[in-house]
């Protein structure tokens, strides 16, 4: 009984969610002994379903994936795991599977709001009765409690994006990512692996930021009621654009930020442009087309938040000034002349 207090002081003491997913697993896999305890991340990317480890517990040792490596491999496909693709589309709650070789391998699928993005993963469990089931279903109601106020106090009550006060946290994740992959490949390593050379030039983080084009005019022609449903569906488009790992935020009235991870300058002007593109198009309910303007620059990780959101806004005021319904990158705009930058002693950037 001590112990399993203890875990729930443990897990309810945590403001972050990777915390709170290792201190759960850390809890079930000592409650049952198991040989191994994974955190998957449950994918969906176009039409499939993939399965992808983020913690793990593997001979006493702790393994938390990289965030960033969700953009360049999604995982196993989730038909590679029959009998969890078939408790999920039944919404079980618990999923068993005992292989030809005697190994368990029980599931416990995060339902949120009838979706599920994570999964716990016991396997060959020593410890696994009536009683075991039941305080591991007490942990996990905890759990799930616990990570909808982290949710509640983190997300933008009207869309449900991140918001702004979340921002730093995430900002600097993406910044000591950068940094991380530009110090692991060191001049010799480059130098040896041309391959090498060109793939950390070219998979680089970004920052967007985006206006909704006269929202002023949405709410004073109909009502602010449909002007928080406009709201509501660009962030809907968001997420249906972006991938898990890239992170979406409501900075507050009419203007989202993106932080794009681990992809080409080509790439990214692509997936900027095709979401304007998609908002464009897209048919609102009675205001009827609706478009937005986006400023996006490359993150330095050596270079401060202001500064980059700085730059970011001055590609946004430029596409806000320059007919609106655009996409500008600011490095295109300094080198056409449109941004002009003069430095003074103190290197501070005027614009």
């Amino acid at each position: 009984m001590d112990t399993i207090i203890k875990h729930l002081v443990e897990i309810t003491g945590h403001r972050d969610h990777e915390l709170l997913n290792i201190s759960v697993i850390s809890a079930l896999r000592e409650l049952t002994q198991a040989a191994q305890a994974r955190v998957l991340d449950i994918l969906v990317s176009g039409q499939h379903i993939f399965v992808k480890p983020r913690i793990s517990f593997e001979d006493d040792k702790l393994i938390v994936a990289d965030e960033g490596a969700a953009v360049n491999h999604n995982g196993e496909l989730i038909s590679h795991f029959p009998d969890l693709q078939k408790g999920i589309a039944e919404h079980q709650n618990v999923i068993e599977t005992l292989d030809a070789n005697g190994i368990r391998t029980v599931w416990l699928p995060i339902w949120m709001h009838d979706k599920v993005h994570t999964c716990l993963e016991i396997t060959n469990p020593a410890t696994y009765n009536q009683n075991t089931k039941e305080v591991m279903n007490g942990i996990l109601i905890v759990y799930r409690n616990f990570q909808n106020l982290l949710d509640y106090s983190e997300r933008d009550s009207l869309t449900g994006l991140l918001n702004r006060k979340t921002f730093d946290d995430n900002f600097s994740k993406i910044l000591r990512s950068a940094a991380g992959a530009e110090a692991g490949a060191s001049t010799e390593d480059r130098r040896m692996d041309p391959d090498r050379r060109h793939d950390v030039r070219e998979k680089q983080h970004w920052l967007a930021v985006l206006d909704i084009d006269h929202f002023k005019r949405v709410n004073d022609q109909f009502g602010h009621v449909y002007g928080d449903e406009v709201l509501i569906l660009i962030a809907n488009l968001l997420r249906s654009s972006f991938r898990p790992s890239d992170k979406l935020f409501r900075f507050g009235g009419e203007e989202f930020v993106i932080l794009l991870r681990s992809t080409s300058l080509e790439d990214a002007k692509q997936i900027f442009e095709r979401f304007r593109e998609n908002v464009a198009q897209y048919n609102f309910p009675q205001v009827g087309t609706v478009t937005v303007s986006i400023g996006f620059v490359q993150i330095n990780p050596y270079e401060p938040a202001v500064g980059i959101i700085g730059r970011a806004d001055q590609a946004l005021y430029f596409a806000k000034s320059n007919g609106r319904n655009k996409t500008y990158f600011y490095d295109d705009l300094v080198a056409n002349g449109d941004l002009k930058i003069e430095h003074s002693n103190d290197d501070v950037e005027f614009f």
